[in-house]
């Protein structure tokens, strides 16, 4: 049986009273949930007052982004050893803003995905297509591509330390999403690239949904054969909405 995680993303969102409002809301209640990793993924400036409040409970924490460089002169990046001094477990790699907006590159995320590894931090890493890549009939050429450059980059068996997320940029932050058969298609096509590889890891291998995730489809998303969760945009900043998405991914 694969491991269940929920990741909510916070992007650049949050206050210290906003944070501590949505922690206290949410710890109590997912304290119940079994087998599923519930994890927030903060902004920066946030990971000590996350730390601080989540340590001792069953909400993990992480990053949304970290460099490959284990220290120098790069200003206003944060490294892995950083990271690992504020309790972090998880850290989001290439996710489609920081592909789009910031310009990071298939190989820019295979190196931050072997960074994190070396660090023994998950790294969550994001494959997804653009509408305009989806409607050319583009999706499994851009996944392969995007995956492709993971598989280089390390063994397969080091993918065991590895969660996959695809997440449809055109689903993300629109309200649209894609039906469960269409987030299941790309899965089992993740998945089927994994095992040409190494069929064992791709068995085992967490590959969570990020478009749109919601407490209202969580459930019928979560119920396909290759969705083992999610990456939770807007709804993980909702406390009822986050703990009910939480609560659907249990087996």
């Amino acid at each position: 049986m694969r491991h269940k995680i929920v990741a909510g993303n916070w992007k650049m969102h949050g206050s210290v009273a906003e944070n501590r409002a949505l922690l206290d809301a949410i710890v109590p209640d997912l304290a119940v949930v079994r087998d599923v990793d519930c994890v927030v993924c903060a902004p920066f400036p946030y990971l000590a007052q996350i730390q601080a409040r989540l340590e001792g409970s069953r909400v993990m924490w992480g990053a949304q982004n970290v460099n490959d460089n284990s220290h120098g002169a790069f200003t206003g990046e944060v490294s892995t050893r950083m990271l690992l001094e504020f309790g972090c477990k998880y850290v989001i790699v290439g996710h489609s803003e920081r592909r789009t907006l910031f310009g990071e590159t298939d190989s820019m995320v295979a190196s931050k995905l072997v960074a994190a590894l070396n660090a023994s931090l998950i790294p969550i890493v994001c494959l997804g297509e653009t509408l305009t890549e989806r409607e050319a009939g583009a999706t499994e050429k851009v996944i392969d591509r995007q995956l492709s450059a993971i598989l280089n980059a390390v063994q397969a068996e080091a993918l065991s330390g590895v969660v996959i997320a695809y997440e449809p940029v055109w689903a993300i932050g629109t309200g649209k999403t894609a039906s469960p058969e269409q987030a299941q298609a790309v899965h089992a096509a993740i998945r089927a690239q994994v095992a040409r590889q190494d069929a064992a890891i791709a068995r085992t291998l967490p590959i969570l949904y990020g478009g749109s995730v919601k407490g209202s489809n969580a459930r019928e998303v979560f119920g396909m054969p290759d969705i083992d969760g999610g990456l939770v945009g807007g709804a993980s900043l909702v406390a009822k909405d986050f703990v009910e998405i939480c609560r659907a991914a249990q087996v």
